[in-house]
């Protein structure tokens, strides 16, 4: 079952030369389900930058993605792009 879960980081470039670290872990199945990110692969996600949650989705929101936060919506981007 551990070929289900994925884990990385994204490096996601901030003004001032510097780069933020978001952590991501995802359980993503071969096919969509109604569970899945807008019916897509992936049934858990969960994304940290500076040890703070700013996404989490287990078979449903409970940490919706803040559309200001830019760096926590890269990631968020990035994540559905290659899994979803």
């Amino acid at each position: 079952m551990n070929r289900l879960w994925k884990e990385g980081t994204i490096g996601i470039p901030v003004k001032g030369g510097k780069t933020k670290i978001a952590h991501y872990w995802a359980k993503v199945y071969d096919e969509g389900s109604e569970y899945g990110i807008n019916e897509g692969r992936i049934s858990k996600l969960r994304i940290t930058i500076d040890g703070e949650t700013v996404v989490n989705y287990d078979r449903g929101w409970d940490v919706e993605p803040d559309e200001n936060n830019e760096a926590a919506m890269i990631a968020y981007s990035i994540c559905l792009q290659e899994y979803n």
